[in-house]
């Protein structure tokens, strides 16, 4: 039952990252720029965070399984339209609206039926390493696979590809049971929904705006926490009325889980935001192709792969507060490595190191973050839990690409790639002072 998760995770992480290698070839093709580039992979992941919550209580509704052969279905059909796109207009409809939406609903379901499919602590430690691992290695291997494709084929084959990898988990699926049944008389918020979308979305654009108007980028950031205040106060009140809110705000309760939502968040934003930064300089400045670019990226595929397979191994070793901060300060210094190396020698190899530091930060603490949320909650309030960490995470990685890439193509500085990097280290900072604020005790009972 875990390959159709893991690989579900895979193909939506790959997605995300794969892009980046395909800036100029999609550019040329399309007749638009890095920005049209840009806007594409980050409405992808914005889609992804605004509808995860949503997804994440339709699981309750519909059942896991139900969602996660449905979202399966949505994001072929548009990786199937991506492929065959001819203007940037439809490459949005398919990547960014019909992908984001198929991964809203498929993703929660692997997270949920994780937990509850692998309740011993060390099996599921296990079970999170592998689907984590799917997931970093899709990211990070996005560029490489991306590269290559792009190189032998075209840029469009990457969708087809994305598109069979669909097909084969669809087909593993069928052996996915849900311990669970679906509880259709459960309320669905239909306005809380449209209010968490609509917030997530005007902070992401606010934050994409900095690039045109920084009066626009206040205005869009203070609409935005404005409706995401609403949502939660009408959420509270709802809940006071004995009602059942879109996200019910005893969810805050637990202060790990809090904690480690927040360091979810940061790690996907400074993966994503890496990724984004480094693929866009060695192309539009260095001068690389997919291939070359896609191929330095396998030192984070490597280093992201070596830890994060080994989750169960360390889970039983370390608790997940050291881990995740041993992983931030990694992914800080691995950053400031790419600053040094990458800025200062021509040869495309020189962001290696930094890369190959970054992967194996990474790598390790990304399991023992979804570990400790997932395992804080229990069994009937995984569907909940499952779609807000999910959202936090993905709005993570929408907000690297959109931070990351504003600063590039802004020009705010002349040392752009330096700036976006430095502000992605000052992140890993931020999250390994997050990481300290956790309980020093093992975290990770199963939840009941």
């Amino acid at each position: 039952m875990l390959a159709p998760l893991a690989l579900a995770q895979f193909i939506c992480s790959f997605a995300g990252s794969n892009m980046n290698v395909m800036i100029n070839d999609i550019s040329a093709d399309l007749n638009t720029t890095v920005q049209g580039v840009q806007l594409v992979i980050t409405l992808f992941l914005l889609v992804m965070a605004a509808l995860m919550i949503p997804g994440g209580r339709l699981s309750d509704l519909a059942g896991r399984r139900w969602c996660l052969r449905t979202g399966l279905m949505v994001y072929g059909a548009g990786a199937v339209i991506s492929a065959v796109a001819p203007s940037l207009g439809v490459l949005i409809l398919g990547n960014s609206i019909l992908e984001g939406i198929g991964t809203a609903l498929l993703i929660p379901p692997v997270y949920i039926l994780t937990t509850l499919l692998f309740t011993e602590t060390t099996s599921r430690a296990r079970a999170f390493g592998v689907i984590m691992a799917a997931g970093g290695v899709g990211a990070a291997a996005g560029p490489l696979l991306g590269g290559l494709i792009t190189s032998a084929v075209s840029w469009r084959a990457a969708f087809a590809f994305q598109a069979l990898i669909v097909a084969l988990v669809l087909v593993l699926s069928r052996s996915v049971t849900d311990p669970l049944p679906a509880d259709p008389q459960r309320h669905f918020d239909t306005v809380g929904a449209v209010q968490s979308a609509a917030g997530l979305t005007l902070v992401v654009m606010g934050v994409l705006a900095a690039s045109h108007s920084l009066t626009l980028t206040v205005a869009l950031l203070a609409a935005g926490a404005l409706v995401l205040a609403w949502f939660l106060h009408r959420a509270g009140a709802e809940e006071a009325a004995g009602r059942e809110p879109l996200l019910s705000l005893s969810l805050f309760r637990s202060r790990a889980a809090n904690l480690g939502m927040i360091t979810q968040n940061l790690q996907w934003l400074v993966l994503m935001g890496t990724s984004f930064t480094v693929a866009a300089y060695l192309q539009v400045v260095r001068g690389y192709d997919a291939i070359e670019t896609g191929l330095i990226f396998t030192t984070a595929t490597v280093g992201l792969l070596a830890t994060s397979l080994s989750a169960a191994h360390l889970a039983r070793h370390h608790p997940p507060r050291t881990l995740i901060m041993a992983g931030f300060g990694l992914t800080a210094v691995g950053t400031l490595i790419l600053i040094t190396l990458g800025g200062m020698y021509t040869n495309p190899w020189a962001s290696a190191p930094g890369l190959l530091t970054s992967g194996i930060g990474i790598g390790m603490m990304l399991t023992p973050s979804v570990t400790v949320v997932q395992s804080a909650f229990p069994e009937r309030r995984q569907g909940e839990i499952s779609g807000l960490s999910r959202s936090v995470s993905n709005l993570g990685s929408s907000l690297g690409t959109a931070i990351a890439g504003t600063i590039l193509v802004a020009g705010l500085t002349t040392h752009a790639y330096a700036a976006a990097m430095v502000t992605l280290a000052i992140l890993a900072v931020a999250g390994l002072a997050c990481a300290a604020l956790l309980p020093r005790s093992e975290h990770g009972a199963p939840a009941r």
